[in-house]
C-alpha cells in the first residue's frame, strides 16, 4: 500500500504532468465530499453536504452573488454532482489532455483548462441573465463541474489537429473534427430540452468557444500563454571558475529555443509538415 501511495503522489503531484494534477485533485474533492456524505446520511442529516457545496463552491448565475462568492469562478469546477459526472470528465480530460501534450506545452495546457473553466461559467452566467427564459430561475442558477475546463482543451485540439482519428468502441475509427461537431450539436440541442443539463450545456459551449479561439489566434503566431511566461531574473556569472557550465548552460537554451520553434512549427502547421531533421531532434529530445 505504500509502494502504491507513492506511486499516486508521484504521478499526481511530481511528475509534471498538468493532466494527472487535475485529475488527482478533482477525484480527492469528490473522495471527501463522498466520504462526508457517507457521515451525514448515516447522523441523519441527509442533503447538507450537498447543500453546501452548492451554497459556497458552486458558481452562481445571480451577478449579485459574485462581490461574495467571486472564488466561486475556480471552485466551481472542482466539483461534481454525481460519480458519472466525475467519471465521464475525467476520461475525456485524460485522453485528449494527453494528446494535447504530445503536440502543445504545459504551460498552453494550463492556460486552456482555466481559459475553458472561466469562459464557461461566464457564458452560462451571460445566457441565464439575458434570455427570457430564466428570468424566473436566475436567481438560483448554479454551476458544478470540470465539464467547460475539459471541453475547451477537447477543442484546442480538435482544432489543431481535426484529421486525428481515435477509435470509439461502438463507433469505429473517428476524426476528433467529427466528434467536436457531434458533441457541440448535442450541447446545442441540450439548452432547449427540459429535463437536460441546461447550464452545463451553456458551460461547454462557452469553453467550446474558448479553446476554438486559442488555437486559431496561436495559428496565426499570437500565443496567449506567453502571459503565464516569467521573467527571466539576471544572475551573476563568475568569469573562469564558470566557463563551462555557461557554455552548457548556453548550450541547453538554444536546444530549448531548436524545440521550441518545432513544437511552434506543430501547432501552425501540424507534425506531418516537420522535416525528417525535425523530427528526429523532436524524437531526441523526447528521450532525455
Amino acid at each position: 500500500m505504500s509502494n502504491i501511495w507513492n506511486e499516486i503522489k508521484y504521478r499526481i503531484f511530481k511528475s509534471g504532468n498538468p493532466v494527472m494534477l487535475y485529475i488527482g485533485i478533482n477525484a480527492a474533492v469528490f473522495l471527501v465530499t463522498g466520504i462526508l456524505s457517507v457521515l451525514e446520511f448515516f447522523s441523519g442529516f441527509n442533503g447538507a453536504v450537498s447543500a453546501f457545496a452548492q451554497q459556497y463552491f458552486a458558481f452562481p448565475a445571480d451577478p449579485h452573488m459574485w462581490l461574495t462568492r467571486g472564488y466561486t469562478l475556480i471552485t466551481y469546477a472542482f466539483f461534481h454532482q454525481d460519480f458519472f459526472h466525475l467519471l465521464f470528465n475525467l476520461l475525456w480530460l485524460y485522453w485528449m489532455g494527453q494528446l494535447f501534450l504530445d503536440f502543445l506545452k504545459t504551460r498552453q495546457f494550463h492556460f486552456v483548462y482555466w481559459g475553458g473553466a472561466f469562459a464557461g461559467a461566464l457564458f452560462f452566467a451571460l445566457i441565464y441573465n439575458i434570455a427570457p427564459v430564466f428570468r424566473d430561475v436566475v436567481s438560483g442558477a448554479v454551476l458544478i463541474g470540470a465539464s467547460a475546463a475539459v471541453m475547451a482543451v477537447f477543442t484546442a485540439i480538435a482544432t489543431l489537429l481535426p484529421d486525428y482519428s481515435i477509435r470509439l468502441m461502438l463507433f469505429g475509427t473517428v476524426k476528433l473534427k467529427y466528434l467536436l461537431l457531434a458533441y457541440i450539436l448535442l450541447d446545442i440541442i441540450s439548452t432547449s430540452s427540459s429535463g437536460m443539463n441546461v447550464g452545463g450545456s451553456l458551460a461547454h459551449l462557452g469553453g467550446v468557444l474558448w479553446g476554438f479561439i486559442y488555437i486559431k489566434l496561436l495559428q496565426k503566431g499570437n500565443d496567449l500563454s506567453n502571459l503565464l511566461k516569467r521573467k527571466p531574473k539576471l544572475r551573476v556569472v563568475k568569469s573562469d571558475t564558470t566557463n563551462r557550465s555557461t557554455h552548457q548552460h548556453q548550450t541547453k537554451k538554444a536546444d530549448q529555443q531548436e524545440i521550441d520553434a518545432i513544437l511552434d512549427k506543430i501547432s501552425k502547421s501540424g507534425y506531418s509538415n516537420l522535416t525528417a531533421k525535425e523530427k528526429q531532434t523532436l524524437f531526441d529530445a523526447s528521450k532525455n
